[in-house]
C-alpha cells in the first residue's frame, strides 16, 4: 500500500481522490476535537484503499475538501468503512448534510461474528492482523499544528489497518451467512435524522420525571432556547445550561429575572445579563406541551409486576443461550427493552419479532412467554427444551 504524504493542498486533495475514485471500498476516520466546542472541530481525514492512503488536513489555508467530500456523500458505488464510526459520519453531516452511504461499520460487523458488544479498535485490530497498536498518541491534542511523524503515522494507520480487516471480515461473514443480518444496522447508522437536531426536538434528549404539559412545555421552550445559544456560541451545551438545571426552572420557573440569581447551577450574574434575559423571554413564551406532543408513556421495568419481571429475565438467559449458540453479540439479536416489551404482552413493533432476528430467536422467545419452551441442563450445559403439550384427557 502507497501512503502519501500529508495532503495540505487542493491540487494535492484531488490527485488522491483521482487514485481511489474506482475502488470498491475506501476505509474512513478522522480525527477531532470537541471537548470545548458545539461543533466538533476536525482536524485529519484518513482514507485508504487496498493500495493507497493519505491523512488530509482540513485545518490548512485554502483547502477546498469538496471532492473528498463529494466522493463520501455523493458516490453510490464506493463503500464507506468506518469502525465505531457514528461521530465520523456526525462531522461528514455537519459539513454536507449529508451522510456517507452505503456505508459498513466494523464495530457492528465484528457482533454478527462473536466479538464482545463494541468492540474497541485496538482489539479489532489485534484480532484480525495480530499487532499491537501504540496507544501513545490517542490523546493528542490534533488541533495542534504543525503535527509529527509519529502522530501522522498513528492516524494513517487507523485506516491501513481497517483497509487490511474489512475484506477478510466481509469474507468470513458471506462464509456464515449473516451479511444481510447487518443490512438494517448499516442503514440506521447512516439515516440523516441520527445527526439532524431540531432545536424543538432538544427537549426529549433530557430527563424529566413530570408529565405535566406546562412543565414540559417549559422544558421544550428551554431546550430549544438553549440549542440555539449553543451553537450561536459554538459551545457545549452544557456550557450554557446543565441539563439539571434546565430541569429544574421548567419545574419551578422563577418570577422574574432577578430570580435567576437563586437559582442552582446559575451564577448571580444572570438575573441581570443577557443571557439571562432571553432565557426568561423563553420561559415567558413558553406554551403548555400539546396533546399530540406528549411522550408515549414507556412501560417500566417493575411496571411487569413481579411474574412479568421474572419471564424478562428468562428471556435474557434465553437470549445469552442463543447467543452462545449462533457466536453473536447478544445486542445484535435483541436488547433488554424489547425483552421487557414482549414479557409485559406487545408483540408488535418489536425488532426481534421481525426479520432474521425473529427466525434466529423471537419465535423461540414467543414460545417461552407462551408456555411452549423451557430450559434443561444436559452435560452440564443449560439448554433450550421444547414442552410438548398436555394432552386433554375426558372426564
Amino acid at each position: 500500500m502507497q501512503v502519501h504524504p500529508l495532503i495540505e493542498s487542493s491540487e494535492a486533495l484531488i490527485e488522491f481522490c483521482d487514485l481511489i475514485r474506482d475502488s470498491d471500498f475506501i476505509a474512513v476516520d478522522t480525527e477531532f476535537m470537541r471537548e470545548n466546542t458545539f461543533w466538533p472541530e476536525l482536524c485529519l481525514i484518513q482514507v485508504a484503499d487496498n493500495a493507497h492512503a493519505a491523512a488530509i488536513d482540513p485545518m490548512a489555508p485554502g483547502i477546498d475538501l469538496a471532492p473528498l467530500l463529494d466522493l463520501l456523500v455523493d458516490n453510490e458505488e464506493i463503500l464507506k468503512v468506518f469502525h465505531a464510526g457514528g461521530q465520523d459520519v456526525e462531522i461528514i453531516f455537519n459539513m454536507t448534510g449529508k451522510t456517507p452511504h452505503p456505508i459498513f461499520d466494523t464495530q457492528i460487523g465484528q457482533m454478527a461474528l462473536g466479538q464482545a458488544e463494541q468492540v474497541g479498535y485496538s482489539n479489532l485490530v489485534e484480532a484480525w492482523l495480530g499487532v499491537h497498536l501504540d496507544k501513545g498518541a490517542r490523546f493528542t491534542d490534533w488541533s495542534r499544528r504543525p503535527l509529527d511523524k509519529r502522530q501522522i503515522d498513528y492516524a494513517i494507520g487507523d485506516v491501513t489497518h481497517l483497509a487490511k480487516i474489512f475484506p477478510m471480515m466481509l469474507k468470513k461473514l458471506v462464509k456464515t451467512g449473516r451479511g444481510h443480518w447487518l443490512d438494517e444496522e448499516m442503514e440506521k447508522l447512516a439515516d440523516p435524522t441520527n445527526y439532524a437536531v431540531d432545536p424543538e426536538r432538544a427537549w426529549q434528549r433530557i430527563k424529566m420525571p413530570s408529565r405535566k404539559p406546562d412543565v414540559l412545555g417549559r422544558l421544550k421552550a428551554l431546550a430549544a432556547w438553549r440549542e440555539r445559544e449553543a451553537r450561536n456560541k459554538n459551545l457545549p451545551r452544557g456550557r450554557i445550561v446543565k441539563d439539571e438545571t434546565l430541569a429544574d426552572l421548567a419545574a419551578h420557573p422563577p418570577k422574574d429575572q432577578d430570580g435567576l440569581g437563586r437559582v442552582r447551577g446559575l451564577s448571580a450574574t444572570w438575573k441581570s445579563n443577557d443571557i439571562g434575559g432571553r432565557l426568561m423571554q423563553a420561559l415567558d413564551t413558553a406554551a403548555p406541551l400539546s396533546k399530540d406532543d406528549m411522550p408515549d408513556r414507556v412501560p417500566r421495568g417493575p411496571g411487569l409486576g413481579k411474574e412479568g419481571a421474572l419471564v424478562a429475565d428468562l428471556l435474557k438467559l434465553l437470549l445469552k443461550i442463543r447467543a452462545r449458540e449462533l457466536n453473536v453479540a447478544a445486542r445484535l439479536i435483541a436488547r433488554s427493552d424489547d425483552l421487557e416489551a414482549l414479557a409485559a404482552g406487545r408483540r408488535d413493533d418489536i425488532p426481534m419479532m421481525q426479520g432474521w432476528r425473529y427466525e434466529v430467536f423471537g419465535h423461540a422467545a414467543l414460545d417461552l412467554v407462551e408456555g411452549r419452551m423451557g430450559f434443561a441442563v444436559k452435560d452440564g450445559k443449560l439448554l433450550m427444551s421444547r414442552i410438548e403439550p398436555v394432552p386433554a384427557t375426558a372426564d
